[in-house]
C-alpha cells in the first residue's frame, strides 16, 4: 500500500500529480532546484528536498539524488510525471532496486521505445505503418524535403527541416549537438517530412493483466518550433474521416502490446488528409496534454497509473468519449520575436472561473481547467520551459468549447510577462482552426495573429494617463481629491506617453473644474484602478494595474515613457543585447569580420530552447563581450555591430 509520493519533477506537473494523490489519501513529497525556492508546488508539499543548483542536469536530472531524497523523505513511490527522467529506463530500474514502487511502465518497455530508431524497427516488426528510415549518408535530392530527428529524445530538440541537400551536413552536426545537450545522446536520423502533416495521438493505458485500452485520440497539429501549442479531443481529422478511428486504436494497441507495456502511454502518429497514418514515438509516460482526454472520458489518468502500479485490474473497455475539448499552452514568449521566451516576475495570475479538476470539467461543474506551475508573484526564470499553464475547457460540441476557452483567456488577467495569450485567442477564432483545418503548417499558411490593434492600443493609453492623474491626485498631499489639482484654473494641458511594443502613444490631458478631459472622449469615472469612459455613444469600463515600470488595461500591457533619459543608460548604435538570462552555447564570428544582415553572430540558449542573435545590417563587428560557455543576464550587451553607411 503507497502511503507517500516523491514527484520527480516540478511546477505544474508536481502540482498535477499532487491534487491526485492528495485525493487517494497521501503524502506528497518535492524535491526542487535552487531557482524553484519559492514555487508553489513546493509550499503545497507535505515534504521537500533541496537538491543544490539550478541546471536540470546538477538537478531535476539527478537520478541518484531524486532516489536519495525518496528515502530520507519516507516516501515509499516515486511518481516521474512528464520530462525529465520520465522515460530513463536506467533511473526507473534504480527506484525499483531501491525498494520504491516505480509509477510507470515496466523498464524493458522504457528502454524499448527509449531510441526512436529502434522503436520504429520494433513498430514495423508489429504491424504498425511507419516512415521509412533514411540514413544520412543515403538522403538524395529526390527524398527532400526530410527531417533530421534526434533518436533520444522529443520536444522539438534536435529536430531540423531540411529543404536543400547542400545544407543536409550542418543541419544534421547542429541537430546532433543540440541532442547531445538536450538528452546526452547525439544519434540522429532522418526520415521523409510531411509539411502539411497531421500530428495524432492514442492515448493508451494497460493494466498487469492483459488489458489494454486505446481511450481515445487526440489532435495536437497546431505547434510553434516543433513543440504543440494547441491540444483537443476527438481529433477534427479523424471525426470525418470514415474508419480511421478503429485502425487507430488498432496500431496503437498493437504497439503496447508489442513491447509488454504497463501503465498510461501515447503512441503519436502523422497523418496526411486522407487519413493514412504513420507511428512517429510512443511516450512512455502521462502526456503534457492529458486533461482533454480527462476531460472527454470523465477519467483521472493519474489516479489510474496508481492503480495500475498497485496491481488492480482495468474493466475490459474504457468509458465512452463525450463532447469535446482543447488545452491551450500558455507560454510566456513572444511569437512575433521569434517566439522569444519571457522572463520576469508575474505580477498578477488569474482565469476567473476557473478550477483544477483532475477528472474532467463536464456541464454542472466549473467549465475552464488550468493546470498551472505559477500563481500571483511567481517569478519565470530563464532555467526551465516557458509554460506557465495549461488551460482547458470542454464543451457538448467543438465550436462551443473553443468559444468558451476565447473567452476565458481574454479576461485572464495575466501581468508582468509577455505572452502568447493573444494569438491563441486568435488560433481558437480562426476560421480554419474551426473548420478542422488544423496541419503542422497552420503558421506558415496563416500567418501568427492579426496586426497590433492600435485603436484599442490608444484608447488603453489614454486609460492609463487617467488612471495615473486619478491615483496621484488621490494621494497629493496638498488639495488632495480636488480634481483641478494644484491651481484653481485650468491651464495648459499635460501629456503622458507609454509603449506598446515599439509603438509610441502619446495622450494630451486637461485638469478641469469638473475633473480630467481628454479631447474626442466622456470621462464617466476614473480613479487609479478603473476608468469609465464613453467614446460615439458606447459606454466601457476598464480595469487598470499599475507596477513599477508597467501599466495593464484589461490585456494591453503599457510601460510608460520616462520624461527623462540618464544619458548613461542609452547604448552605443549597433549593440546586439541578450533579449532573456541564458547561455551563450556558439560564437559564430570574431571581432573585425564583415558580417551581414540577418547572419547569426551568437546563439544563446534558454528555456529550452535556442536562441540566435543576428547582425541587424551588413556592417563589421567592432566589439565581442561574450564567449561561449558564459551566463549572461537580459539586457547584457553581447557584441556592437558597426553598420555601413549604405545599410
Amino acid at each position: 500500500m503507497m502511503t507517500s509520493v516523491l514527484v520527480a519533477n516540478r511546477g505544474e506537473i508536481a502540482r498535477r500529480v499532487f491534487r491526485t494523490a492528495r485525493s487517494l489519501g497521501m503524502e506528497c513529497v518535492a524535491v526542487h532546484s535552487s531557482a524553484d525556492a519559492a514555487a508553489p508546488y513546493v509550499g503545497e508539499a507535505d515534504a521537500a528536498v533541496h537538491l543544490p543548483g539550478t541546471a536540470p542536469g546538477d538537478t531535476y536530472l539527478r537520478g541518484e539524488l531524486v532516489i536519495e531524497a525518496a528515502l530520507k523523505a519516507g516516501a515509499d513511490a516515486v511518481h516521474p510525471g512528464y520530462g525529465f527522467l520520465s522515460e530513463n529506463a536506467g533511473f526507473a530500474a534504480a527506484v525499483i532496486d531501491a525498494g520504491l514502487t516505480w509509477i510507470g511502465p515496466p523498464v524493458e518497455a522504457i528502454s524499448s521505445m527509449g531510441s526512436k530508431i529502434e522503436a520504429k524497427k520494433l513498430m514495423a516488426a508489429a504491424g504498425v505503418p511507419v516512415l521509412a528510415e533514411l540514413t544520412p549518408a543515403s538522403v538524395g535530392a529526390s527524398d527532400l524535403p526530410v527531417l533530421v530527428k534526434a533518436s533520444a529524445g522529443g520536444g522539438g530538440r534536435g529536430m531540423r527541416v531540411v529543404r536543400r541537400l547542400e545544407d543536409l551536413a550542418a543541419e544534421i552536426d547542429a541537430a546532433s549537438a543540440e541532442a547531445l545537450s538536450a538528452f546526452g545522446d547525439g544519434t540522429v536520423f532522418c526520415e521523409r517530412y510531411l509539411a502539411r502533416g497531421r500530428h495524432i495521438e492514442v492515448q493508451v493505458l494497460a493494466d498487469q493483466h492483459g488489458t489494454v485500452w486505446a481511450v481515445g485520440e487526440r489532435e495536437c497539429s497546431i505547434q510553434r518550433r516543433h513543440q504543440k501549442v494547441v491540444e483537443e479531443a476527438p481529433s477534427p481529422l479523424v471525426e470525418r474521416t470514415s474508419g480511421m478511428r478503429a485502425r487507430l486504436f488498432d496500431a496503437a494497441r498493437k504497439a503496447a502490446e508489442a513491447i509488454g507495456y504497463v501503465g498510461a502511454g501515447t503512441v503519436e502518429f502523422l497523418a496526411d488528409e486522407d487519413g493514412g497514418f504513420y507511428f512517429l514515438e510512443m511516450n512512455t509516460r502521462l502526456q503534457v496534454e492529458h486533461p482533454v482526454t480527462e476531460s472527454t472520458t470523465g477519467l483521472d489518468l493519474v489516479a489510474l497509473q496508481f492503480a495500475v502500479a498497485a496491481g488492480e485490474a482495468l474493466p475490459a473497455e474504457p468509458p465512452a468519449a463525450v463532447g469535446h475539448s482543447i488545452e491551450v499552452r500558455l507560454y510566456a514568449e513572444d511569437p512575433a520575436a521569434d517566439w522569444q521566451p519571457q522572463t520576469g516576475t508575474l505580477h498578477r495570475f488569474s482565469l476567473p472561473g476557473s478550477s483544477f479538476e483532475p477528472g474532467g470539467s463536464r456541464e454542472g461543474s466549473p467549465w475552464v481547467r488550468v493546470d498551472s506551475g505559477v500563481v500571483s508573484g511567481s517569478v519565470v526564470s530563464p532555467f526551465y520551459d516557458a509554460m506557465l499553464a495549461k488551460v482547458i475547457v470542454w464543451g457538448a460540441t467543438r465550436e462551443q468549447a473553443a468559444a468558451r476557452l476565447a473567452a476565458a483567456l481574454r479576461r485572464a488577467a495575466i501581468h508582468g510577462v509577455q505572452t502568447n495569450r493573444d494569438l491563441l485567442v486568435w488560433i481558437l477564432r480562426h476560421p480554419a482552426f474551426l473548420a478542422g483545418d488544423t496541419d503542422t503548417a497552420f503558421f506558415e499558411t496563416h500567418g501568427i495573429g492579426e496586426p497590433a490593434d492600435e485603436a484599442g492600443e490608444r484608447v488603453a493609453a489614454v486609460v492609463a494617463a487617467l488612471a495615473d492623474a486619478a491615483g496621484r491626485r488621490a494621494t497629493a498631499t496638498v488639495q488632495r481629491g480636488l480634481p483641478g489639482g494644484w491651481r484653481n484654473l485650468a491651464s495648459q494641458g499635460q501629456r503622458k506617453s507609454y509603449l506598446v511594443g515599439d509603438r509610441q502613444y502619446d495622450v494630451d490631458y486637461r485638469a478641469t473644474r469638473a475633473g480630467v478631459a481628454v479631447d474626442g472622449v466622456e470621462v464617466v469615472e476614473a480613479t487609479a484602478e478603473r476608468v469609465v469612459l464613453e467614446v460615439g455613444g458606447v459606454r466601457r469600463a476598464y480595469e487598470v494595474a499599475a507596477y513599477p515600470g508597467l501599466v495593464c488595461v484589461g490585456a494591453v500591457a503599457l510601460v510608460p515613457v520616462e520624461r527623462f533619459v540618464d544619458p548613461a543608460e542609452q547604448l552605443v548604435a549597433g549593440s546586439l543585447v541578450a533579449p532573456m538570462p541564458g547561455t551563450v552555447v556558439r560564437v559564430g564570428v570574431e571581432v573585425g569580420d564583415k558580417v551581414t544582415a540577418g547572419q547569426g553572430l551568437v546563439w544563446l540558449e534558454a528555456m529550452k530552447m535556442e536562441h540566435t542573435i543576428s547582425a541587424p545590417a551588413d556592417g563589421v563587428l567592432v566589439e565581442l563581450s561574450v564567449a561561449a560557455g558564459q551566463q549572461v543576464e537580459v539586457g547584457a550587451v553581447l557584441a556592437v555591430v558597426q553598420v555601413e553607411e549604405s545599410a
